[in-house]
């Protein structure tokens, strides 16, 4: 299989999860899908098979410097690799704060731009998600 085909099958994969913790997040199935973790173990198998063939192959992992981690990114297969680690840890995170959500009970219409900014920004819907926890800490 082909890195353009893996990335599309792991796009594949993340969106409707993402999908189903925005619109539908207290839905059976989402709730099923996110206990389970099942899409960001399947990304955790793709990306342990890159990480494998890259070391098989004679790569190294010298993320040591800068230099070192763009030289490593030049290769489409470490890029593919990357680009899954992100997918499945961004999802990890939007189940956490789903998860921290059930006793939060902060209103669905502030989650999902949190779930969204996490899904396209990471770190940016995290922050976002940190900062409506905390206020409603303070207010509790």
């Amino acid at each position: 299989m082909s890195t353009t085909e893996v990335f599309s099958i792991a796009g594949m994969m993340a969106m409707p999860m993402w999908l189903l913790m925005i619109f539908l997040p207290k839905w059976k199935v989402t709730r099923f899908l996110m206990d389970c973790r099942v899409i960001p173990i399947l990304l955790s198998l793709i990306y342990a098979c890159y990480i494998i063939l890259h070391l098989q192959s004679g790569g190294s992992l010298d993320f040591g410097s800068l230099s070192s981690v763009m030289s490593l990114f030049t290769k489409e297969e470490a890029v593919l690799a990357g680009w899954v680690h992100y997918l499945a840890f961004d999802l990890l995170i939007g189940m956490w704060m789903l998860n921290q959500n059930q006793n939060l009970g902060i209103h669905q219409l502030l989650m999902a731009p949190c779930l969204f900014a996490t899904f396209m920004l990471g770190p940016v819907g995290f922050l976002l998600f940190m900062l409506l926890r905390t206020i409603k800490l303070e207010r509790s």
